[in-house]
């Protein structure tokens, strides 16, 4: 059953081109690991309330910045032991990196695809 992870950073906003350069790192190294079936990463830029879904309304642009720039992370693999290997080899190479464009620890979501 394929096994998947969705990661939900904050980063600084000072700090997300030098983000999206390592995703890009991350990206070329990550897809040569063994059991990879998906990789995507998508920068928050939209936002959506009731009335919009009511009426059937386009999301709008995020106008500003509060406090960070949330990306969001999902990647899939075969196995949970691919999965594994992958996430330590990630961590030996751009971890600390990352890391340290983040405003606070990013926050793991792992489990079983379901469909």
């Amino acid at each position: 059953m394929p096994f998947s992870e969705i990661c939900i950073y904050q980063v600084n906003p000072k700090k997300t081109e030098e983000f999206e350069a390592l995703m890009l790192e991350a990206k070329s190294f990550l897809e040569t690991r063994e059991g990879l079936l998906l990789l995507r990463l998508v920068k928050r830029g939209y936002h959506i309330d009731m009335e919009q879904i009511k009426e059937g309304l386009a999301p709008p642009k995020i106008s500003r910045i509060v406090k960070s720039v949330k990306y969001m992370l999902y990647w899939e693999f075969d196995t949970k032991e691919h999965y594994g290997a992958a996430q330590k080899e990630l961590y030996e190479s751009c971890w600390k990196a990352i890391e340290k464009c983040l405003i606070v620890p990013h926050d793991k979501y792992l489990g079983e695809r379901l469909f």
